[in-house]
């Protein structure tokens, strides 16, 4: 029997890592505007505040503290020049255009889960589901070109407000949802590796406190080796604290939980 009825997966540090793609960009991007680039560390910190879902922006963020710190008399770039910075490193060609031209950091990207994952989470009746801050062309190359998923459910950049805003959680969950979302319906599950996800989930209650939502919390890649096992521990911990329901190591994992438990 089914314990949930819907699972929607944030897509970045959860189907790919993004260390040395959509990271490494924002690394690049501050360093190209300020002299200083922020460490892994620090952009885990940032992303732990629960309010830099967008790299874009918290690119900009960076970029304003260190230049309060350390060289105030600089001014801070504009976000249109944050964005067709960041855009050349990742992309390293026209995101509206043909991937097979790309050149940038996309390149570099590790699948975390196989096309099976889902065929065996619709055996079990699961509906599944991405809401991602990703940018569209982005998802869906590694969606469609790469896990060759076929018209997969998708809310990406643009499609609805930022996360930690839960509309666009909301608007996939009803959209895929056999029942109406409430008390009849059984418990959808969102998993994501930072605190916005975590409160996408919490400002989900709020909405439909009648519909059972589960949050499902999953440290970033770069986390999980035996060297940084500390960090792990202090970043999983936060999310814990912030209100994750369950960690777990991979999402792979999510075929033998019984999450209706929680």
């Amino acid at each position: 029997m089914n314990n949930v009825s819907v699972i929607l997966f944030d897509i970045d540090g959860v189907i790919r890592s993004v260390e040395n793609s959509y990271r490494l960009s924002l690394k690049k991007t501050v360093y190209r505007f300020c002299g200083w680039e922020p460490s892994y560390r620090d952009i885990d910190n940032a992303k732990n505040e629960g309010i830099w879902n967008n790299d874009w922006d918290l690119s900009l963020e960076l970029i304003k503290r260190n230049i309060k710190s350390k060289n105030p008399n600089l001014k801070p770039p504009q976000r249109q020049d944050i964005i067709r910075c960041f855009e050349d490193f990742y992309f390293g060609g026209n995101p509206n255009k043909d991937s097979n031209d790309w050149s940038g950091f996309i390149r570099n990207e590790e699948l975390l889960v196989e096309k099976e994952f889902f065929t065996l989470l619709s055996l079990q009746g699961i509906s599944w589901g991405f809401v991602s801050g990703a940018e569209s062309a982005s998802a869906k190359f590694v969606l469609e070109k790469r896990l060759k998923l076929e018209s997969p459910p998708l809310i990406a950049m643009g499609d609805a407000p930022d996360k930690p805003d839960p509309q666009g959680f909301i608007y996939l969950a009803k959209k895929l949802s056999k029942d109406k979302l409430g008390s009849s319906n059984l418990p959808i599950a969102y998993i994501g590796d930072t605190i916005a996800d975590v409160q996408t989930v919490l400002n989900a209650r709020k909405k439909i406190p009648s519909q059972k939502f589960i949050s499902l919390g999953i440290a970033p890649p770069h986390l999980h080796l035996e060297s940084r096992k500390k960090e792990r521990d202090l970043y999983e911990s936060k999310l814990k604290e912030k209100g994750a329901d369950l960690i777990v190591n991979s999402v792979n994992e999510l075929l033998n939980i019984n999450l209706k438990l929680l």
